[in-house]
């Protein structure tokens, strides 16, 4: 129940210190702080009493696409992000956006600042504000050219005197040209959800490329002669040594741009024509993994959700790297997260920090192997364990003996198919017998990129493109055919994100007596669809005729 008497006695003390409805200062905490502080009301209620209150318009979103970014030349990130207002410059007027309206002496310093007599103040939320903000000076980075020729005249080794980080690349002020074009290069690879960044030299070119839903595409074309500041720039904020060329070296760089927290991992390896380097972004803030989100089917989702929960066992997925095998064992992990179970697990690397879980880095160096880390893990009481990769036939036979002594094991393996797991592990050297009586289900998988909504194309496939993926016409009458066209909204790729589709074998008494017999993946995967398995093609087929993507897209993930 809001206390509306004392936010009457907040708002009366507020015009009486200041008629004109501008606001009073509490010293310390602004208003809103101190009062969501002392939870008396939410942020919601706060904007909607002072809106109210002293007479100021209350927007929930901001019209960010109609906003003008002339202003950031004249006012820092740092001071509208402190105060937490914009000024915003639109087709209907001037507007000084804020969120509290008793924090009047800055609000006032940005009207003379800019010259805006005449704005009107509005009201909205410290995160609406704080995106524009962010979305503001991100517009008015200059283009990489830009840079490009302010470093013609620059000395390649100027970059070390200026290699200070800042807690968000939009707030660097840094001068330096090479500094601002790998914050460009970074900020933009973000906003563009680009998964890798490739910077790849060549006889006479330097390109920058980005993964975006699994397809590179070339992003710069730089000139060959900055190649080597770049990537000792590079080498900087990953803490690398900048002087060694000859050899690969691998590190991390933890940056934060906008309101998004990102952490990189660099490798870095000597080439021909010079150092090659990928960088792999990780959103932390988008490490909420959850099974509904994975593109399940409703049927096979009660399936898979009661599989995760069995007392003990081994459930293996497969697929190539970059298939998503770990997110789906992390939304498994994170599905089942709770007080009552232990979970531990060995990942090389650990890619997110899970709360609630143990998580164990494998390091060659000092012979920390997925089979050495996995016996001690047993050793941790735990009820749950994943291991990152079954790799040798010593894993193989220590997660086998941990599933066949009470513990649910999850593990992931690199093939084709879900079949073909069986070949895998037995070629290893583990008998059929223990295979059968371990493993519960194994799961293949594959990501296809998701139509982008705004540009999709409705048509008729011919039987050419039918063909590719063994469909009749006839099998798709009723349902509505997309292709992909590209718009702004997706970078015009015609797609934007990715869902999965699997292929789910789970291990039936029938299915174990087949594995005692033999290991061909032919005869085991022709058993598994008799018995009702949907195939990822199947799967993939299931994902056309729901208009998610396109029959190209199943096509290029399904060929074996």
């Amino acid at each position: 129940m809001t206390e509306r008497p004392f936010i009457e006695e907040i708002l009366d003390r507020t015009r009486e210190a200041n008629p004109r409805g501008k606001g009073v200062y509490l010293h310390g905490d602004s208003l809103a702080d101190e009062l969501i502080k002392r939870k008396v009301v939410t942020e919601a209620e706060f904007l909607e009493a002072m809106s109210e209150g002293l007479s100021m318009p209350l927007w929930a979103e901001l019209p960010l696409a109609e906003m003008k970014v002339d202003f950031t030349g004249a006012v820092s990130i740092q001071y509208l992000k402190r105060h937490c207002m914009i000024p915003l410059d639109l087709p209907g007027g001037r507007f000084l956006v804020l969120r509290d309206p008793s924090n009047f002496q800055p609000l006032d310093d940005l009207r003379n600042l800019l010259g805006w007599d005449d704005a009107t103040a509005v009201l909205s939320t410290q995160a609406a504000i704080l995106s524009a903000i962010n979305r503001a000076y991100d517009q008015k980075t200059e283009s990489a050219e830009e840079f490009v020729q302010d470093m013609a005249e620059e000395s390649p080794d100027s970059i070390i005197s200026e290699i200070e980080e800042t807690a968000d690349l939009l707030d660097d002020t840094s001068d330096a040209p090479v500094i601002k074009l790998v914050n460009l290069i970074l900020s933009r690879a973000v906003k563009e959800r680009a998964s890798d960044i490739h910077m790849e030299p060549y006889q006479n070119a330097f390109i920058v490329r980005y993964r975006i839903d699994g397809v590179l595409y070339n992003t710069l074309n730089l000139p060959k002669r900055i190649q080597s500041a770049l990537i000792s720039r590079v080498k900087v904020m990953a803490s690398l040594n900048i002087a060694e060329k000859r050899l690969p070296q691998d590190g991390r760089i933890d940056i934060r741009i906008g309101d998004k927290e990102v952490d990189i991992r660099v490798s870095v390896i000597p080439t021909a024509f010079g150092e090659r380097t990928v960088l792999r972004l990780l959103d932390k803030a988008g490490a909420i993994f959850r099974l509904e989100d994975l593109g399940i089917d409703e049927e096979r989702f009660h399936v898979f959700n009661d599989l995760i929960r069995s007392p003990h066992g081994i459930i293996l997925v497969t697929g190539p790297t970059g298939s998503g095998k770990t997110t789906t064992l992390y939304g498994a992990l994170t599905t089942i997260n709770n007080p009552d179970i232990n979970i531990i697990t060995i990942e090389d690397p650990v890619e997110y920090q899970m709360n609630g879980i143990g998580q164990i880095q494998v390091n060659p160096k000092i012979d920390l192997t997925f089979a050495r880390g996995l016996r001690s893990i047993v050793r941790q009481d735990p009820d749950v364990i994943l291991v990152g990769e079954i790799r040798d036939r010593e894993t193989a036979e220590i997660a086998i003996q941990s599933s066949l002594t009470g513990h649910l094991v999850f593990s992931t393996l690199h093939t084709n198919d879900a079949a073909s797991a069986i070949t895998r592990i037995t070629d290893m050297g583990i008998e059929p017998f223990l295979v059968s009586s371990s493993v519960i289900a194994v799961i293949a998988q594959r990501l296809v990129r998701v139509l982008c909504p705004e540009c999709r194309e409705a048509y008729v496939p011919d039987e050419a493109a039918l063909a590719k993926i063994g469909t009749a016409p006839s099998e798709l009458e009723g349902y509505t055919i997309y292709r992909s066209v590209g718009c702004p909204a997706c970078m015009n790729t015609g797609f934007r994100g990715r869902s999965a589709i699997f292929e789910m074998m789970i291990f039936d008494d029938e299915l174990k007596k087949l594995i005692l017999t033999t290991s061909d993946s032919n005869q085991i995967r022709a058993a598994a669809v008799n018995a009702g398995m949907v195939t990822l093609l199947g799967d993939g087929i299931r994902k056309i005729k729901e208009g998610v993507t396109t029959i190209e897209e199943v096509f290029r993930v399904t060929r074996i």
